[in-house]
């Protein structure tokens, strides 16, 4: 077992909570605080109610409001060399009404933000000779985007309508294609005014939000979406505030929930994945490689089906939490300030985050959150060691390791196969990684492995590590949790130690696991915690 529960692999996923998920990824790429779409889509629900929609065209606005501005990140990579931090720059988009004048005014004051005013001068320079024409093709972009991942989640072609006029305006004045009026789907007008609702609400009450909604309208928002929500909007506002907004727009749905088959699962995780890959161009691929090195080296690990499928899933999504970081970060070709690496090791943080608020995907959020913790402690974003690490977490560490080795980055080049091999061997004899998982990927990914050290009884990885604990002296309920598994599975651990060992008391198996060279575990070298991980 990899350590907790298997439930993910099969359970009843729903795609309601799929989508919600992506929903805390969009809040974070826009500097807002958690469950800001959620909130945003229960406004917009709540007015289609008054309007009268039935239950296909609320589903409708269901999604189009938990996913229109997914596709934000697809050129953050553009965004943040023109603006400079491309999630402030999001946050502040909220304040302005973008249309003519003010749209320009707002993107000439955010060129070259953070750079030294001579390099400000001359970007400011470059967008107005070329650059503009670049962000106001980004719209196209994000619609291009979103549209795509809402198919390969199955979502239907009046979802993808809406998604597609997400930036467009009652006036006429919006992208992609400039529609006015009635001409724009409603899904997408009700969206655009409940997003700024909560904005303005959460800022400064419902008469902040309703002053808002009123300046805007007849130009960014349909005039009698506005009125209808100002009738309403003390008690509607008070009333999406004082919710829980995960249960409550999960519990939402406009029509019966979707529930995912393993392969639909299986296909929306690696559209997550390669949304997320999308955040930077020196990761493209990457979750989808880590899963498929993760996988083979599973089962090289002769781990059962269900585990493989999990330590798959969990590396499709482990770098979820990357979107919480600005591309000035990620793409930045020289060394990063100590200020600039806690951000990087808050995104395992972010991932654990985002995927546990769905109960089904609670499992997935252990694991992947794990990817950067090391066996010596020195990892992050927990600072875990040694056997609190699962060998599906030790393992998807070892393909994460590897395949970012062997992909460019913006302060080095890719390197060739054989040093990323000699590579992730040196952080085994530093005692960061596991050998046998290390030895198990590098066989997934054609590198001759090394013998392993072959364990005593057949004992497997997870009992090893119990065993080591076992022969401290230490409780099943206090192995339970320094490994994060159930008391009742380190009780059967215990049991099958016993008997594959053929001995009946942990001094017996004690002086087996001396015996064979189980104990004591080796320290890791003076100073290994100094050396930083490469994110």
């Amino acid at each position: 077992m990899v350590g907790v529960s298997v439930a993910a692999t099969r359970s009843e996923v729903r795609l309601a909570e799929v989508v919600a998920t992506l929903s805390l990824a969009t809040d974070l790429g826009y500097g807002q605080p958690m469950e800001h779409v959620l909130r945003s889509c229960l406004i917009a629900l709540r007015l289609s109610e008054q309007l009268g929609l039935d239950a296909s065209e609320r589903a409708v606005v269901y999604y189009v409001g938990l996913l229109a501005c997914v596709g934000c990140y697809a050129d953050a990579h553009e965004q943040a060399r023109w603006f400079g931090d491309d999630i402030e720059l999001k946050a502040a988009i909220y304040g302005v009404d973008l249309a003519g004048l003010p749209m320009m005014a707002f993107m000439m004051r955010q060129v070259g933000s953070g750079e030294a005013r001579h390099h400000r001068a001359a970007r400011r320079i470059a967008f107005m000779a070329g650059g503009r024409r670049e962000v106001e093709g980004m719209f196209v972009t994000h619609c291009m985007v979103t549209g795509r991942l809402a198919e390969s989640l199955g979502l239907g072609p009046k979802v993808q309508e809406g998604l597609h006029q997400a930036y467009e305006r009652w006036d006429g004045k919006g992208e992609p294609d400039g529609l006015a009026g009635d001409g724009v789907a409603i899904s997408s007008r009700l969206m655009r005014l409940a997003r700024a609702a909560e904005v303005f609400h959460r800022a400064g009450g419902p008469s902040a939000a309703i002053e808002v909604a009123r300046e805007r309208r007849g130009s960014e928002f349909d005039p009698s979406l506005v009125d209808l929500f100002c009738e309403s909007a003390p008690a509607l506002l008070d009333e999406v505030a004082s919710v829980e907004g995960w249960e409550t727009v999960i519990g939402a749905e406009p029509e019966l929930a979707i529930v995912l088959s393993d392969a639909e699962f299986e296909a929306a995780l690696e559209a997550i994945a390669d949304y997320v890959d999308l955040k930077s161009p020196f990761t493209l691929g990457h979750s989808r490689g880590v899963a498929d090195l993760a996988e083979s080296a599973a089962r090289r690990q002769a781990m059962s089906d269900d585990d493989v499928g999990l330590v798959r899933r969990a590396g499709l999504v482990h770098d979820l939490g990357r979107l919480g970081v600005s591309n000035v970060i990620w793409d930045k070709p020289g060394p990063l300030t100590a200020s600039a690496w806690e951000r990087v090791r808050l995104h395992p943080y972010l991932t654990e985050r985002m995927l546990s608020a769905s109960q089904a995907l609670q499992p997935l959020a252990a694991l992947a959150a794990h990817h950067h913790e090391r066996l010596d402690g020195s990892g992050y974003a927990r600072g875990l060691s040694g056997s609190a690490l699962s060998p599906g977490a030790r393992i998807l560490a070892a393909a994460d390791t590897y395949h970012a080795a062997t992909e460019p980055r913006p302060h080095r080049p890719a390197r060739a196969p054989e040093d990323a091999a000699a590579e992730l061997r040196m952080e085994v004899s530093a005692g960061r990684l596991d050998g046998d998982s290390v030895e198990a990927v590098l066989g997934a990914a054609g590198h001759q492995e090394r013998r392993r050290r072959e364990r005593p009884a057949g004992l497997t990885a997870r009992e090893v590590d119990v065993l080591r604990l076992l022969a401290r002296g230490i409780s099943n309920k206090e192995i339970a949790r320094r490994l994060v598994i159930s008391r009742s599975t380190a009780s059967k651990h215990v049991e099958h130690i016993y008997a594959k060992l053929d001995v009946s008391s942990r001094a017996a198996a004690s002086l087996l696991a001396v015996q064979h060279g189980l104990l004591p575990e080796e320290p890791a070298p003076a100073g290994a915690k100094d050396q930083p991980n490469t994110p």
